[in-house]
């Protein structure tokens, strides 16, 4: 979606609520690093740079947000069987069906814009905030600009994220104050990144505005939107059980999305998918997924799999989407 460019007070109320003279613990105004990343703005955004100190004046460092962009991660990894039963489940599939219905005609019109079928985007919502439900309680700007000047790691990324929050509330004209997300700085039904908000938003109701944040037609499209721009496949399954015998199967088996191998070569490693034949020409990726005193279980992960992980790179959140749409779909007509 491409944002109108006008020039205008960066963020709304900005300047009476610096009037009001909150003191706020540790900010980042004093630092040379956020005094380098402000003259950077300036110059490649037009900013204000006043405007830019009085942000920043005001942004507090959260150590909760570094807490949890260190641990969470970890913690959801450790077992395939615990990770997904908390997403697939009778509380996740129950609602997921009564947004469906309540959205129902949105769901359509995003199936055939985008090819996206239904239950996926129903699904991705479901995951990230209980279908709007949980959006995040963190401060934008502040888990931003935590994560971009105290977290090495990723500092980069993150600057680049703070940079594009920052033109997203300016072209929109948000309160950037009041912008709420995730510890990672997502933001809306959805939780798109400042990034993915700027490039993948779209205005599906027509109103105007791409509203991700309480517009559930907006997101809807925007996910839709998302998926096919990143290589979704219309028609196409998204992963199958797979069947593993004998040892040679062990070279191709990792927790690698990206579908590189043909049926052929799995075949010959002892690998044969469950259920319906897949499309002649498929390409798969072979995966592992383990848990605590459980044999290991097998997926066959294919292209429109893979489009899951460039929403989120996780391997078991891709898989869970999936394992929920499919229990959603086989759900949607007892819900009728």
């Amino acid at each position: 979606m491409q944002f109108p460019r006008v020039r205008i007070a960066l963020f709304a109320l900005l300047a009476a609520a610096a009037m009001a003279g909150r003191a706020q613990e540790a900010t980042f105004s004093e630092r040379p690093d956020v005094q380098a990343f402000i003259r950077e703005l300036v110059a490649r955004h037009a900013f204000e740079e006043s405007e830019l100190q009085m942000v920043f004046a005001r942004a507090r460092r959260e150590d909760g947000v570094l807490t949890a962009v260190r641990t969470q991660p970890e913690i959801l990894s450790r077992s395939w069987e615990t990770y997904r039963a908390t997403f697939v489940n009778e509380r996740l599939v129950k609602n997921g069906t009564a947004f469906w219905q309540e959205n129902r005609r949105s769901l359509e019109r995003a199936r055939g814009a985008y090819g996206v079928p239904e239950e996926i985007i129903v699904a991705i919502i479901g995951v990230e905030t209980f279908y709007g439900r949980n959006t995040g309680r963190w401060r934008v700007i502040d888990a931003l600009a935590t994560l971009a000047f105290d977290y090495p790691p990723r500092s980069g990324y993150f600057r680049a994220e703070l940079e594009n929050f920052l033109l997203f509330a300016r072209d929109l004209n948000f309160d950037v104050f009041d912008v709420k997300g995730s510890y990672a700085g997502a933001i809306g039904i959805p939780q798109f990144m400042p990034t993915s908000y700027l490039r993948y938003a779209v205005d599906f109701d027509g109103d105007g505005v791409a509203d991700l944040r309480g517009n559930a037609a907006d997101a809807i499209g925007s996910v839709g939107n998302f998926l096919k721009q990143h290589g979704w496949r219309a028609g196409e399954p998204v992963q199958r059980g797979a069947r593993v015998r004998g040892e040679g199967f062990r070279d191709y088996a990792d927790s690698d999305p990206l579908p590189r191998h043909t049926l052929e070569e799995l075949k010959q490693a002892g690998v044969a998918p469950r259920g319906a034949p897949l499309p002649s020409g498929s390409r798969a990726a072979l995966l592992e997924l383990n848990s605590p005193a459980r044999p290991a279980e097998y997926r066959l992960g294919l292209q429109n799999l893979y489009v899951l992980t460039r929403y989120n790179r996780s391997l078991f959140y891709a898989l869970t989407v999936a394992d929920l749409a499919d229990a959603l779909r086989a759900a949607r007509p007892r819900a009728r």
